[in-house]
């Protein structure tokens, strides 16, 4: 990944979540000088006029709102960006046709909003911001945490080393400078010692904690150092132990200044890694207090 994207994807369905991730979309393109479009997806089976077709009083009523909302997105967008902001309706699974049309165009960032104050919020819009991340062909970053959460003022990297981790840090880097935000790679492993004999010493126990704690410690700092270029420093490093989602949360907790922007790959190489990364992006996307960025491979 060479820079910020130049296309940034976002969707939008008309609510206080949809409308922080315009804020943040409108902050991103804006500073970046990237490219923003606008998608909202109609949840119905009807077909559905291009922008460009005939007025709005020809379509169905349902249309004609999705229309209208979308116009309205589109303009508050392009008053935030202060420049052209696209407008795309589409119809049908609403995770599907915002990651099919982030083909289409090649973006480089999906951006969406994540609500969830009540049950029924939860069902549905929980699951359309995981459902974009589990399709995305590029990067996604879920909005969430209210009106502090929005600019983060420090920007936290689960790193795992693997090539998604990799990306993450990478367009972490490159986000960091245009909100003004600090930047720190944490990585986190759970301490499985095995110690054979009853007459073990406990400082002998240590020992190959010590050599694993080292060993991460200097692997870190070396994508630490892979990412000065890009920031213009050499980001803080924090290896400790304990589970993945566990550290990462505690960490983005910190500070006092508002929830940090956490970001993940967002599943490993391997079959086990899958299995455990995967599960760490989920349970970050949906625990952590401000935004979430998760990349995949």
């Amino acid at each position: 990944m060479d820079g910020f994207p130049e296309k940034v994807l976002l969707a939008t369905d008309g609510s206080a979540g949809a409308a922080l991730a315009l804020r943040a979309a409108a902050d991103l393109c804006a500073g970046a000088g990237s490219e923003l479009h606008v998608v909202h997806v109609l949840r119905t089976f009807e077909p559905v006029p291009s922008l460009e077709g005939g007025p709005a009083a020809d379509a169905p009523p349902r249309t004609r709102e999705a229309r209208e909302l979308l116009s309205g997105e589109v303009a508050a967008a392009a008053s935030a960006v202060g420049g052209e902001v696209e407008g795309h309706l589409r119809e049908g699974r609403p995770e599907e046709e915002i990651c099919a049309l982030a083909r289409e165009l090649g973006a480089g960032l999906i951006v969406v909003g994540r609500r969830g104050l009540g049950t029924v919020e939860r069902l549905v819009t929980g699951s359309v911001s995981e459902g974009v991340v589990g399709l995305a062909p590029c990067p996604v970053l879920v909005v969430k945490g209210g009106r502090e959460a929005w600019p983060p003022s420090r920007v936290v990297v689960g790193d795992d080393t693997s090539e998604e981790a990799r990306r993450a840090g990478e367009l972490a880097a490159d986000i960091a400078p245009l909100l003004g935000a600090t930047l720190q790679l944490v990585r986190a492993f759970p301490v499985i010692v095995g110690v054979s004999g009853a007459a073990r010493l406990a400082e002998d126990a240590a020992a190959p904690l010590r050599v694993a704690l080292g060993r991460h410690e200097v692997s870190l700092l070396a994508r630490a150092r892979a990412l000065e270029g890009r920031l213009g420093y050499r980001p803080r490093v924090s290896v400790r132990e304990g589970e993945a989602a566990s550290v990462l949360l505690a960490v983005a907790r910190e500070g006092g200044e508002g929830p940090a922007l956490v970001a993940v790959g967002r599943r490993g190489l391997g079959g086990l890694d899958r299995l455990r990364l995967g599960s760490v992006s989920t349970r970050v996307l949906r625990a952590a207090p401000g935004p979430v960025l998760v990349c995949p491979g």
